[in-house]
């Protein structure tokens, strides 16, 4: 169960996530239609502007967490949220689509999904790691389901830069959320600061079940993204669907998504079911294009696809977050979750650029089957994932005064004990440990030191 500090911030962090990522959702599922009415627009600038968020993203992500991993997280996020804000409002102001690539691209620049992960995992036991992750993750898949709900029918009543102008208001939101996040301090059993940026991230380059998530959430967001730029148009043309009504197609498709993930996030947790669940989902996007390949003419058999495509969406937006945390070195987590985070957004790049070119194939059989072979690919690589370690948390109050950094030290000398994070102002501290290597001397320790028995 949550404690009110890991609701509190689980809920101002997802909200944080969701606001931003709203902003930048709303646009996806029209942009391919009404971009063509900025000037010196064409099918493959419309799919670059809706995917150089990504790109920039991608650039910068890694940069961030780094920073992350050695500074205060609070200042960065804001920092982010600030060029999110400002990209927003360029685009709100431009008249052709190469203003709009620019007001992305700064969007994009506020690369801090890592960095918000990094501080909810901070905020959290690692007993709850996988419900707030989950929570965050079902953020982003509401956020889907608000965003292209809504941003039709926005986009009707305000126009393309009015729905720019929104998303410069959901950065700023965004910011007043962080206020109900408590200040933390992270001490660690390893320190690596002392050898470089460079050696920090070839660290996490170096492990192998890391890069099989980067790559999972990298054809995620590949295949989303393209899908987007390439379904608007087959929704009017076969489904005789017109524009403003595709969120009443993508709402309940969506929200069926969101149904099936909550109980795939509880097997995979509570049986360690997390690889079964995590292939399946990944085997849910196959078939869901493989309906697209052969029965896109159909409207029925088009939102079938749709539909199964959206399930394993939310499964995997649930999944990557909490499997990333748990797989990331403790000491490493943001630069881990930067390198995952820029791997999502260059797919997100790649997947607008790409659902561009499929516009101008005037094939769509083959356009699908492209992107169900990336997905098979994936597919493949997933296969050598391992299950990840399980990590358990205290929770526990600090003892009156008593020098913190000495308390934590004393704690980090005992095997097993791998970080301790303090919230000084709540006087609250958590020590996240392995009990399999925790050892009946270092429990004794450990309740020495809070002159009480411990639950380990």
């Amino acid at each position: 169960m949550m404690n009110a500090l890991e609701r509190r911030s689980t809920f101002a962090l997802s909200s944080i996530f969701a606001l931003r990522m709203l902003g930048l959702f709303m646009i996806i599922p029209v942009f391919a239609v009404e971009g063509t009415s900025y000037q010196y627009a064409t099918p493959a600038l419309i799919g670059f502007a809706v995917g150089v968020y990504g790109l920039s993203q991608a650039i910068l992500q890694i940069p961030f967490s780094l920073w992350a991993d050695r500074f205060s997280r609070k200042p960065l996020i804001i920092f982010g949220l600030l060029l999110f804000a400002l990209g927003g409002a360029v685009a709100a102001m431009s008249h052709t689509i190469y203003g709009v690539i620019i007001g992305r691209a700064i969007a994009g620049a506020g690369a801090v999904s890592a960095v918000v992960m990094a501080l909810l995992a901070d905020v959290t036991r690692e007993e709850q790691r996988t419900k707030a992750m989950a929570i965050m993750g079902m953020s982003i898949g509401l956020s889907f389901v608000v965003a292209f709900s809504i941003g039709p029918w926005l986009t009707g009543l305000l126009g393309i830069s009015g729905l720019f102008w929104v998303t410069t208001v959901m950065g700023l939101l965004a910011i007043f959320m962080l206020l109900l996040v408590p200040k933390t301090t992270r001490h660690h059993q390893k320190h690596n600061f002392d050898q470089g940026y460079l050696k920090q991230l070839k660290s996490v380059l170096k492990m192998a079940d890391l890069n099989r998530l980067h790559f999972s959430v990298f054809s995620l967001h590949l295949l989303l993204t393209a899908m987007f730029i390439y379904v608007p148009s087959q929704l009017i043309e076969y489904g005789q669907i017109p524009l403003a009504k595709h969120g009443f197609v993508y709402l309940p498709l969506l929200l069926i998504g969101v149904l099936f993930a909550f109980p795939s996030i509880i097997v995979a947790e509570k049986y360690r079911k997390m690889r079964g669940i995590f292939l399946t989902a990944i085997t849910g996007v196959i078939l869901g294009l493989l309906v697209l390949v052969f029965g896109f003419t159909s409207k029925y058999i088009l939102l079938l696809g749709l539909g199964l495509f959206f399930v394993a969406f939310n499964v995997m937006e649930a999944l990557l977050p909490s499997w990333l945390s748990k797989a990331a070195p403790i000491q490493s987590k943001a630069t881990a979750m930067g390198v995952n985070a820029s791997a999502q957004f260059l797919g997100a790049f790649c997947g607008g650029t790409l659902g561009g070119q499929l516009l101008t194939l005037h094939q769509t059989a083959i356009g699908w089957s492209i992107l169900l072979l990336i997905a098979v690919v994936w597919l493949v690589i997933s296969f050598g994932l391992k299950q990840p370690r399980y990590l358990s948390s205290l929770v526990l109050t600090l003892p009156p005064e008593q020098d913190t950094n000495v308390l934590t030290q004393h704690i980090l000398a005992v095997k097993g004990v791998e970080e301790v994070v303090v919230m000084a102002q709540q006087n609250v501290a958590y020590v996240k440990l392995d009990k399999r290597v925790l050892t009946d001397d270092g429990r004794q320790y450990l309740t020495q030191l809070f002159g009480k028995d411990l639950a380990i």
